[in-house]
């Protein structure tokens, strides 16, 4: 045994000295593998900037190699090259894409390549490393000041500064993008590239090229990146290079800015004639003329001076309608609609529809940068000022001619809107024959369409002249915000199953199908053209009376009276119909006269 454990101890012994003497001699002498290169940092996220790692090598003698990138435990990934014949001093690229074997995404983190030398029988695996990042860095707009209002700041500043946008820029490489997303469609309108890394704010003046920039919604937006290339941005951009938005969605961090020269806020409830009310009136500090006419009318108020920013005013006149605030600045104007009811009862009610126009109204309440509009799915603000020239969309050519129509024609009537309506203010619908929605009437509480129905099931008369209206559905809040809006519902709360509405290629008439109840009483059963019309495929109701388009010919009814319980509901989906009355057409007062005596007896 002593002679035995001697020997072992003495190969032991032999075996270690060699092992150092050719650790040695392998350490002295030149690398088997040489001018070994490899990109330190990619990111394959396929931008276009840094997408794929390169491994450079040359070998000091001719062999077989297999070339793969192994993780930090030494798992293979993915074999760059398997069994390749490498000449001897022949310089040799090969690249990762960052995918794995089998077609994946390899995760973010730090990589080796592995060497495999057939002829030698041995592996070397290279201590430099290649970083694998697609993770971007997460820039965002924490804030527009000076105020820092939750909502959005507003431009111009009265005492004629910038707002501040305050940046969270991790990265390189910072660039400011200023969009108008509203109203109308999103467009860039500013690109600031200069900002040093690391800035922390960025300040604007609302001016492009030193000239102000139009009214509207603006979103502030950053981009940075990192080291290895990864674009962060905030918000998203989408394909076209712009803010990326969902149904119901906001914009992420709090870069809203509003460029507003001149807003009005009028009263969303009717006052009495004669009775006292307030408009709030933002002119940026600076001083404002108003003046105040009825629709329909040329004669208006003396205009007067103010610089404070509300006017306290008694309703003029002494019938309901709606009169036309014209407020004005050295160079700028707009005007709202104001309404104003009778002391007196009537038998029929106007009724105003101030949720569609403030769930149209380009406006954003949050500051996120985009509009709050219920067609977005996003609640919105009953105490807004009305975006634009101040009417509200279609006013001018729906709702005033119609109103216009009526004053001429001494039609009496009692003026309310759907906000009051829905919290019980003002003329209600008892006691009233008929009632007159005179526009769109996109959103109404569930409450308020039930009140309508059981009013036309229960004897009332109905007459609607919106397009696609009375399909969807909307809350009133606490805080005094619109908010829940539905998607549309295939039928309206009468029943109606409607078409899209539909642009003509040509104007067409509109004319005479089938007639019940004297519907079309006094007219030659001829209207139009028109070029604008909303056709039903049933009218949920039994059918009284029906017009359809001319050309081409439709049996669908466009306008048409239908019977509802002991009530009428008369529709007209022609949105040039009031215009047409207003301009004195002889068929639609034929028409609205009909409509008068169905509404009032």
């Amino acid at each position: 045994m002593t002679k035995l454990v001697a020997g072992v101890f003495g190969v032991l012994v032999v075996a270690t000295f060699g092992a150092f003497f050719l650790a040695q001699r392998l350490k002295n002498s030149p690398s088997v593998v040489q001018q070994f290169r490899r990109t330190p940092l990619f990111s394959p996220n396929r931008d276009g900037r840094k997408d794929r790692a390169y491994v450079n090598f040359k070998l000091k003698r001719t062999d077989e190699v297999t070339v793969a990138i192994v993780n930090h435990e030494g798992d293979e990934v993915r074999v760059l090259a398997d069994d390749r014949h490498m000449p001897a001093y022949t310089p040799t690229r090969f690249v990762w894409n960052g995918r794995t074997d089998d077609g994946g995404r390899a995760p973010d983190g730090n990589y080796r390549v592995r060497i495999t030398l057939h002829r030698e029988g041995r592996s070397i695996t290279l201590r430099y490393g290649i970083r694998l990042d697609i993770t971007p860095p997460r820039p965002r707009v924490t804030s527009v000041g000076p105020f820092k209002t939750p909502g959005p700041e507003i431009l111009p500043q009265p005492d004629g500064g910038d707002v501040v946008v305050h940046l969270l820029a991790p990265g390189y490489e910072p660039v400011i993008r200023v969009f108008k997303t509203g109203p109308g469609p999103t467009r860039k309108v500013l690109e600031d590239d200069s900002l040093p890394d690391g800035s922390k704010e960025w300040r604007w003046n609302g001016t492009v090229d030193g000239r102000p920039v139009s009214p509207g919604t603006y979103v502030a937006t950053i981009e940075t990146r990192d080291k290895a290339g990864n674009r962060g941005l905030s918000p998203p951009l989408d394909r076209r290079g712009l803010p990326a938005t969902t149904y119901g969605g906001k914009l992420p961090g709090h870069g809203g800015i509003t460029v507003r020269y001149l807003g009005v806020l009028p009263p969303y409830l009717p006052t009495t004639a004669g009775e006292e009310l307030d408009v709030a009136v933002d002119a940026r500090g600076q001083p404002w003329r108003w003046s105040l006419r009825r629709v329909g009318t040329n004669q208006s108020t003396p205009s007067r001076r103010k610089t404070s920013a509300r006017v306290r005013l008694h309703a003029p006149g002494k019938q309901s309608g709606v009169y036309l605030m014209r407020v004005s600045t050295a160079t700028h104007t707009t005007t709202v609609p104001v309404p104003v009811q009778s002391r007196d009862e009537h038998r029929v009610l106007v009724v105003l529809p101030v949720m569609t126009w403030q769930g149209r109204n380009s406006l954003d309440d949050d500051g996120d940068g985009l509009p709050n509009l219920l067609d977005r799915g996003v609640g919105v603000k009953l105490d807004r000022v009305y975006a634009g020239d101040g009417l509200p969309a279609g006013f001018a050519d729906r709702d005033a001619p119609l109103l216009a129509w009526l004053d001429r024609n001494h039609h009496r009537y009692d003026i309310t809107t759907d906000v009051a309506l829905a919290m019980n203010r003002g003329p209600r619908l008892q006691g009233h024959k008929g009632v007159i929605l005179p526009s769109d009437v996109r959103w109404l509480p569930r409450s308020l369409q039930q009140r309508l129905r059981r009013f036309v099931r229960d004897g009332g008369a109905m007459a609607t002249f919106g397009i696609d209206s009375l399909r969807r559905q909307v809350t009133i809040s606490p805080r005094r915000r619109l908010v829940g809006p539905t998607p549309a519902a295939t039928t309206d709360l009468f029943g109606a199953r409607l078409h899209p509405p539909e642009e003509l290629s040509a104007p067409s008439n509109v004319v005479l199908k089938n007639d019940e109840i004297q519907f079309f009483a006094g007219t030659s059963g001829a209207f139009g053209p028109f070029s604008s019309i909303q056709e039903a495929d049933s009218l949920g109701a039994e059918p009284l009376a029906s017009a359809v388009t001319e050309d081409p010919p439709s049996s669908l009814p466009t306008l048409a009276a239908s019977r509802l319980g002991k009530g009428l509901v008369l529709r007209y989906p022609l949105p040039e119909l009031p215009a047409k009355a207003a301009s004195g057409d002889p068929e639609t007062t034929a028409l609205l006269n009909r409509t008068w005596t169905l509404l009032s007896h």
